[in-house]
């Protein structure tokens, strides 16, 4: 039996891939379903053999071209088991492709927790990895500096174990390895005892968050914030450990879900009207509305930081208080400023803004902007790489899964807080080529001599990982798809 033939059971009926956002797409030659390493092993062994590329995959949640490939794709969701769970240790052991969201469960059964997480926890535990995935705090370090060993599948098909001691520099290349210095098998987590976090919201203008931004962000040891430029308003969020009992309060804010946070404060927390009709529904028209009428945008954008004015306190488990829902799908760029450089880049912003909203025909972003804080560290190909970091976010909606204008808003929003030294999010499609990465990672050349090393014949590199780290051009998957409308 060739080896094509024997792969039969676990190639996959679907023959297209789009991630979340349905903002990316393509076409590999076979999709593929593994449930054991020896398949996973058998797939790089065709693709090897017919000199073919094959990209591992989890559940697509990166919003840009991150996972495509015009060749072999591998869903690595059904490896998935947690191996080792060691409360006096405090460590984990699991497969690459099970989801936070069922890492967490599983953690919470013995009494522990992640000490960070991100807005989501929908993605894989290997996805947070490979692309450096954050948190906030200014102390916290990316989520993915919490690995202790991984066990990688190389392009060769020999399996490594790699720790800060042993295969040293694939280690830090892997820590944000964008899926292209081995597949990730199996990785050893560092973890913490449960824990509660006291969240305090505040409503706060623009000058007087900006111009004590050092004194609140570190307030507390969790800092993210909401800016609304359309109202000059931004919605501060201050996390702090508590042995307090759970406190019902509205879910953590985001710029789609501010009306439902108020309105569930106000209404009985199983009332459809409020939880459904108005907190999702109708959301979703007025940014619909927004599609043809982009002034409509100001007003939304004025009208919930409105609504959100009021100081408000949640207490609960850890992840309760950090997981947000997205909601809608969404375009989404997000960029790791300098902390140093943080407050001159966010007064450079406020005044384009300005300037867009005084203009009839100016841009008009859908919400608020996402802005969260974390602290250096020394992953070859981090954002945080030496430096405290501050992250911005933007986003523009797609009510009812229907494109939205974003291009013209995103190229300028990155031309600015790349001129004050940012670094943009590896999940997130950016434009940025290795002539200009190299000058913001120090180790840039170091993470290519080292793909160059364990894979030469670029059987895990796919067309993101050719145009960003080789600068070979071709094509960025969304842009086909959207260029007509975009």
């Amino acid at each position: 039996m060739d080896r094509a033939a024997a792969l039969q059971p676990i190639v996959a009926r679907d023959t297209a891939f789009a991630n979340w956002a349905r903002t990316f797409r393509c076409t590999p030659l076979a999709i593929f379903d593994p449930t054991t390493k020896d398949d996973v092993r058998r797939v790089l062994a065709l693709a090897r053999a017919e000199g073919r590329p094959v990209r591992a995959v989890g559940v697509g949640h990166s919003p840009s071209d991150l996972a495509c490939t015009s060749g072999y794709m591998v869903r690595m969701a059904g490896l998935k088991r947690v191996l080792e769970i060691d409360p006096q240790k405090l460590i984990v052991r699991a497969e690459g492709g099970i989801t936070l969201a069922a890492l967490h469960a599983a953690l919470a059964a013995h009494g522990l927790a992640m000490r960070n997480v991100g807005s989501i926890s929908d993605q894989t535990l290997a996805g947070m990895v490979t692309t450096a995935t954050h948190g906030t705090g200014i102390g916290h370090c990316v989520l993915s500096t919490d690995v202790l060993a991984a066990q990688l599948l190389l392009a060769d098909g020999t399996t490594v174990r790699c720790t800060p001691d042993q295969n040293e520099a694939l280690f830090a290349a892997t820590l944000c390895g964008l899926g292209s210095t081995g597949i990730i098998l199996d990785l050893t987590l560092r973890v913490v005892p449960a824990f509660r976090l006291r969240e305090t919201q505040r409503t706060l203008p623009f000058d007087a968050v900006v111009g004590n931004l050092d004194a609140i962000v570190h307030s507390a040891e969790f800092v993210r914030m909401w800016w609304w430029p359309q109202a000059g308003a931004i919605r501060t969020s201050a996390m702090d450990r508590t042995v307090e009992v759970r406190r019902p309060s509205s879910p953590p804010c985001t710029c789609v879900l501010v009306l439902m946070a108020v309105l569930q404060e106000r209404r009985p927390a199983s009332s459809w009207l409020w939880h459904s009709l108005i907190g999702y529904h109708l959301l979703q028209f007025l940014l619909f509305v927004g599609l043809f009428l982009p002034s409509f945008n100001l007003w939304v954008g004025r009208f919930t930081a409105w609504l959100v004015r009021d100081d408000t306190v949640a207490v609960d488990n850890s992840l309760d208080i950090f997981n947000i829902d997205c909601k809608y799908r969404q375009h989404t760029t997000e960029w790791a400023i300098p902390y140093a450089q943080a407050q001159a880049c966010l007064q450079v912003l406020r005044t384009w803004f300005d300037e867009e909203f005084a203009n009839p025909a100016g841009l008009r972003p859908h919400c608020a902007l996402e802005i969260r804080f974390s602290a250096a560290d020394d992953v070859w190909l981090s954002p945080c790489y030496a430096q405290e970091t501050c992250w911005i976010g933007v986003v523009q909606y797609k009510p009812y899964g229907l494109n939205v204008p974003y291009r013209a808003l995103f190229r300028e929003f990155e031309r600015i807080v790349a001129s004050h030294g940012g670094r943009p999010h590896w999940a997130k499609a950016h434009r940025l080529r290795p002539q200009e990465l190299v000058n913001l990672y120090p180790r840039f050349n170091a993470f290519r001599d080292l793909l160059q090393e364990v894979d030469p014949n670029g059987v895990l590199r796919n067309e993101y990982v050719e145009r960003h780290v080789f600068g070979r051009e071709g094509p960025m998957w969304g842009d086909r798809v959207f260029k007509a409308r975009a």
